[in-house]
């Protein structure tokens, strides 16, 4: 059992080292576009379904709470935690539009909306991407494996370099945890500090 474990440490060590090596212009970029957003006065909105749902909702605890520093809220809302709009709209509509009638709802020029996808194949996160582009969104996409057919359609795409799906939401988490904290940093970090 201490060889299996240290194995999976090793595989995830492996995978955060990918990360680093590949992805850290890309995080950078998520961070630019989310300060530019809340400077604008514009909100983040973040979604995706089973674990990538619990992800969803995360980011968007950090962002309205705090993440390491005393500010104020910024605007973030998950679009998977809502259980009577999601069975409304499942019912209605069909699973594949849980997301993306939300976001025909709250979505509007210069918001940043997040989809979270392990395998990058998630129909319903997909479609809610593309109507965000339409209304003039930013889009971002963490993904996993080859990044599916989502990396097509959303404008920058975070693919954790794995096969793996508990190594990819690791990697999601991780990379969220680094875009909260450096957006928080951005906006509220006094100048003296920033240096």
């Amino acid at each position: 059992m201490i060889n299996e474990i240290q194995s999976q440490l090793k595989s995830h060590c492996e995978v955060m080292t990918a990360i680093e090596r590949e992805l850290a212009p890309a995080i950078a970029e998520t961070v630019s576009l989310l300060v530019e957003c809340f400077k604008s006065g514009n909100k983040l909105l973040v979604m995706g379904n089973g674990g990538s749902a619990a992800d969803a909702q995360h980011f968007a605890a950090e962002i309205v709470g705090r993440f390491k520093l005393e500010r104020r809220a910024l605007p973030a809302i998950s679009l998977s935690t809502d259980t009577s709009i999601l069975t409304a709209i499942g019912n209605d509509y069909g699973f594949d539009r849980i997301f993306s009638r939300q976001v025909e709802a709250h979505a509007v020029a210069g918001d940043v909306v997040v989809g979270i996808s392990t395998s990058g194949n998630s129909p319903n996160v997909q479609l809610a991407l593309e109507l965000a582009v339409e209304r003039g969104c930013r889009t971002v996409a963490l993904l996993g494996k080859d990044g599916g057919s989502i990396k097509t359609v959303s404008e920058l795409s975070l693919i954790v370099p794995s096969n793996d799906t508990p190594r990819i939401q690791e990697g999601h988490i991780a990379i969220i945890h680094i875009v909260c904290d450096l957006v928080e940093k951005a906006l509220f970090r006094p100048a003296a500090e920033k240096n």
